[in-house]
């Protein structure tokens, strides 16, 4: 072999290893998992379950800081847990964006929704995002959303905060499954940022009966103490 094509072997050589070393930086980043193992195309009406995400809306309001959606945060009513989204799920990953352009909302149902939802840019992004992939017309899809949230109780101290709450995840979660039969704690989730109690997530089959989300719980706040901003706005 010539040096010439020795020289383009070992550069070939070289080449191939570090492709190979960016992709194993790229999973380190990712955790492994790329992002098609959490989440895949979607087509409407195709899943296997929903998850309910109810949020703290005072900690989206602490957390977006200026960024938030004053109905939300500053002149409406103030809120404790809302509708974030009724999301299609799979065993694993989700659909999401499954219609592209999304089908219009009628504004009544957009403001038919800002009980639940108090955002207008919440409700349009969740039909985009989501429930394109209920398989529902946006009048549907919202009248699910509502009936879902009908079905679960928020427990009384988490109806009302006025001051800063420490709390367990796990006594949240406990909380939950005392005041809604045939919940278990297979079936929910507690999410939180840092610092914050985030969400609590519950699976809903498509009767809207609890259902079990191994790898939904497996999302679920890993400490031991959060804290539940307070309530604000009106």
């Amino acid at each position: 072999m010539g040096d010439a094509a020795r020289l383009a072997r070992a550069a070939l050589i070289a080449s191939s290893l570090a492709c190979a070393a960016l992709g194993a930086f790229v999973l380190s980043l990712t955790g492994g998992v790329t992002p098609a193992a959490a989440q895949q195309p979607g087509t409407p009406g195709r899943f296997d379950h929903y998850v309910l995400a109810l949020s703290w809306s005072p900690t989206y309001c602490e957390s977006a800081g200026d960024r938030a959606d004053p109905a939300q945060c500053k002149i409406g009513r103030p809120f404790a847990f809302v509708v974030h989204g009724l999301w299609p799920q799979n065993i694993s990953g989700w659909p999401e964006d499954c219609q592209k352009p999304a089908p219009f909302v009628p504004e009544p149902v957009v403001r038919s929704m800002l009980d639940l939802m108090p955002s207008r840019r919440l409700v349009i992004h969740e039909w985009r995002k989501h429930g394109t992939c209920s398989g529902l017309g946006a009048t549907a899809y919202f009248d699910t959303v509502r009936k879902a949230r009908a079905a679960i109780v928020i427990p009384t101290e988490y109806r009302q905060l006025d001051t800063y709450k420490m709390v367990s995840p796990g006594d949240v979660e406990a909380a939950f499954l005392a005041v809604n039969p045939g919940l278990d704690a297979g079936m929910i989730a507690i999410t939180c940022d840092s610092r914050r109690l985030h969400e609590v997530r519950i699976c809903l089959d498509k009767s809207l009966g609890f259902t079990s989300c191994a790898e939904v719980d497996k999302r679920a706040c890993r400490a031991s103490r959060v804290v539940m901003p307070p309530m604000r706005g009106g």
